[in-house]
């Protein structure tokens, strides 16, 4: 599985990339606090694979990067995509690297 790093993704952020960001944590979580991606919680993930672009890079997290990495292998495994990251360490890393004034629960 490839990963990408809360650093790597910060720069593709700064750089205004042209890639998808897909949150699969439940809902209450993503209002809670996120990074901006596109809220698809991993129990829907299978119902919506036509949302999940297999053009440009897709990088899914959640909150320590288990469920994000479950649903790529899923994703892979069941619709041959190839261009999935999982965000190491999730939306946990990114608060403690890259913006500690965020609060995840």
């Amino acid at each position: 599985m490839k990963e990408i790093t809360v650093q790597e993704l910060k720069k593709m952020i700064d750089s205004k990339a042209d890639f998808q960001l897909i949150d699969v944590r439940e809902p209450h979580e993503y209002d809670a606090c996120n990074i901006g991606g596109e809220s698809i919680p991993q129990g829907e993930i299978p119902h919506n694979v036509d949302k999940i672009s297999k053009t440009k890079q897709v990088v899914i997290h959640c909150r320590s990067g288990k469920r994000s990495s479950n649903m790529i292998s899923w994703l892979e495994k069941n619709a041959g995509m190839t261009n999935l990251y999982n965000l190491t360490g999730g939306i946990m890393e990114w608060a403690k690297e890259i913006d500690p004034t965020m609060t995840v629960s």
